[in-house]
């Protein structure tokens, strides 16, 4: 049953991959202004740990963006308890195809175009890229119920052609097919979807934390997860900001 209070005085937002790292702490920021935050977990045992710490405006929803009957069910609970969602944070992402953590090192060792498996980059582009889509498609009759609606997706500095192909950039030799392509290709799903939904008002966004300390890099990056969170955050809090844009933690990116 739809909770008619709760919906028209609060906000409703989706954070998927939101039971740790970035996804976690934007989930906090929503919930802590006033949001009703559904925090998406694959694992809904971390979900409901994740809502748990985070408090009364947070609920876990289990939440795979591989597999589309979980992406259906959130949906169909976000309606039956809201009626709406007014934003969409697509923020979870993979490195690699294994359940074992790696070093950016290792990452790279087998990442590279030269000698990368089809089977590594069919995993991570499931999660970094189709599962965006099918989330965002998924979502978007609940958006178009909102007065206000935003989508947020969580990129990467990695995914900048026009950075990672400058002679001067330090990123240069960590440019790979799996995770760093799949960042590129977030991008131009970014570009699309808010090229098709501006005439309707939804504002489609992506944004990136900078080398942060998360999962992804098996905690060597060199950000700290709370000055990282900083721009995601900021970003999706943003109501009557642009849209089409491209930032990380000094402003905006290249494409």
């Amino acid at each position: 049953m739809k909770d008619q209070t709760s919906s028209a005085n609060k906000l409703v937002a989706l954070v998927t991959g939101a039971n740790q790292g970035v996804g976690n702490e934007i989930a906090k920021a929503l919930a802590a202004n006033r949001y009703n935050v559904y925090v998406g977990s694959r694992k809904l045992d971390n979900g409901e740990k994740a809502a748990a710490e985070i408090g009364e405006n947070a609920k876990a929803i289990q939440l795979d963006v591989t597999r589309q009957q979980t992406i259906n069910e959130a949906v169909v609970r976000i309606e039956d308890e809201h009626g709406r969602l007014d934003l969409l944070v697509n923020n979870a992402g993979i490195s690699h195809g294994g359940t074992a953590p790696k070093s950016p090192e290792e990452l790279m060792s087998t990442g590279r175009a030269v000698n990368v498996s089809l089977d590594e980059v069919r995993a991570v582009w499931e999660t970094n890229v189709f599962g965006v889509i099918a989330m965002t498609q998924a979502a978007l009759p609940l958006l178009r119920k909102s007065t206000a609606a935003r989508i947020v997706n969580v990129s990467s500095g990695l995914g900048s052609l026009t950075w990672i192909t400058d002679p001067e950039c330090w990123a240069r030799e960590h440019f790979g097919i799996v995770y760093a392509a799949s960042k590129t290709a977030l991008n131009a799903v970014t570009v699309a979807f808010a090229l098709e939904l501006e005439k309707e008002g939804i504002k489609v966004n992506a944004t990136s934390p900078g080398y942060t300390a998360t999962a992804l890099n098996n905690f060597q990056g060199t950000d700290s997860l709370e000055a990282g969170s900083r721009e995601p955050v900021r970003v999706a809090l943003e109501t009557d900001g642009p849209t089409g844009g491209f930032t990380g933690p000094e402003g905006p990116l290249p494409w």
